[in-house]
């Protein structure tokens, strides 16, 4: 894994804190290693890795993966010990300068990034190196090697994952990238390409050079799963913007609505200490809330006066639309049932969802939904009424808090908001009343 491109300032003094840690390591290895022979060996798998290098694909915000750790346990096999680390870690020098970099004149965060996956391969490999045997690798030696990958992998993934969020708290800062989600997910990928390619490399040591061609498809066919899964990843995101385009053509007011919900919904989960696979999950639902509403009539959704019984009803199903509309999309299953539950109170009145029942608590990521929900309500303007102050949206939260409203989550709110240091809505209008007289001037004269 390595970081994207961001601001040079921030990536040069990276890049010199990683160069002086990767320098005294290297100096330590030329002075303890050999470098692995044939040299043709060693450049086809270092060309191999270059290769997947230029290729490889973003997995998250920022976060760009290729199968190089695959590549570089089957290489660390054939090296042997004695070679092995040496011999990888200066594959690993090689690989992060693209031909994107080279035209952009583009230098320092490449080799920043050589940097860090050079410590990390020093770290994760010089571990591997002590499962490899003294001499040639025998049948009874794989599963040592095996078992040897396993920790080894580890290492190089945590050191590998620890100087990449390194660098990007210090390159893009908090507010500039989305935490990190499925990183369990990345690892057992990880864990699952390190051990095949330490049997490949196993496989190349009994049957020779005649085993490279295979072993290169195998590489490839590695890079295919990994762009499979930024790609699917890429459609989710697609789908997701497909809906609120559709959304917000059908209602002018709601027009940013969903990005701002799902930011304030993103906020609360990151005071509550929500990880990056929970906040993933927190936002989707968000974007995904008020999707219902496409099968509710527009005139219904912009009626400026207020709803009768009726209408009210009927703009209650939208919950229940969330459910049929998105049903069939599977990768949305635990969003949608967040999001069909926004609206509970928190002492299990309001309406809900078909997965819900009347007066329990909702769980707490419908609570931290309806808080952000409630809060743009407030702050921006709708049809109905104009947009009101921000103090007066968190006092009305906190006056129905442990009523309508989770209090932990309207807390987290406010304390985000003021770490944040970010204001919404008006800058006067403090009542009700007056927002909704001003909405009606603003019809007559507009």
């Amino acid at each position: 894994m390595k970081v994207l491109n961001g601001q040079v300032i921030s990536k040069r003094r990276v890049a010199i804190q990683f160069a002086v840690v990767a320098g005294v390591s290297i100096s330590a290895l030329i002075l303890t290693q050999s470098f692995p022979k044939p040299f043709w060996l060693w450049a086809s798998f270092a060309g191999a890795m270059i290769l997947f290098e230029w290729r490889a694909t973003e997995a998250n915000d920022r976060l760009i993966w290729s199968p190089s750790i695959m590549i570089a346990f089957t290489a660390a096999v054939v090296f042997g010990r004695g070679a092995a680390v040496l011999g990888v870690v200066a594959m690993e020098l090689l690989s992060p300068l693209t031909p994107a970099d080279i035209k952009a004149r583009r230098f320092f965060q490449p080799f920043a990034n050589a940097c860090q996956l050079a410590l990390s391969a020093t770290v994760g490999l010089s571990l591997f190196e002590l499962f490899l045997p003294n001499g040639p690798v025998t049948p009874d030696d794989l599963w040592l090697i095996v078992l040897g990958t396993v920790p080894s992998v580890a290492a190089f993934y945590l050191v590998n994952l620890t100087l990449v969020q390194y660098a990007v708290r210090m390159v893009y800062g908090k507010t500039d990238i989305k935490p990190w989600s499925n990183l369990g997910q990345f690892f057992l990928s990880y864990l699952g390409m390190g051990v095949l390619g330490s049997l490949l490399g196993a496989a190349y040591l009994a049957i020779g050079a005649a085993s490279l061609p295979l072993i290169f498809v195998v590489f490839f066919v590695g890079h295919l799963m990994l762009s499979s899964y930024s790609a699917l990843r890429e459609a989710q995101e697609s789908t997701l913007r497909g809906f609120i385009k559709a959304l917000e053509a059908k209602d002018l007011y709601t027009r940013g609505h969903t990005e701002r919900v799902a930011h304030f919904s993103t906020v609360i989960g990151e005071e509550l200490g929500f990880n990056g696979t929970q906040l993933e999950r927190l936002r989707w639902a968000a974007l995904i809330h008020d999707v219902g509403k496409l099968a509710v009539p527009r005139e219904l959704i912009t009626k400026r006066a207020k709803l009768d019984a009726k209408e009210y009803e009927q703009m209650q199903r939208h919950v229940h639309l969330v459910e049929d509309l998105l049903a069939e999309v599977e990768f949305l299953a635990p969003m949608v049932e967040i999001a069909s539950n926004h609206h509970v109170h928190y002492d299990g009145n309001g309406y809900h969802g078909s997965n819900h029942n009347h007066g329990d608590t909702p769980e707490l990521e419908a609570c931290i939904l309806a808080v952000a929900d409630s809060f743009d309500a407030m702050t921006s303007t709708r049809s109905y009424r104009v947009a009101l102050t921000q103090e007066y949206a968190l006092s009305e939260l906190r006056r129905n808090a442990g009523s309508q409203f989770d209090p932990i989550a309207v807390e987290a709110l406010a304390s985000a908001l003021l770490r944040l240091g970010e204001t919404y809505g008006s800058t006067d209008v403090v009542s009700e009343d007056e927002a909704r007289r001003l909405a009606e001037q603003l019809a007559v004269h507009g």
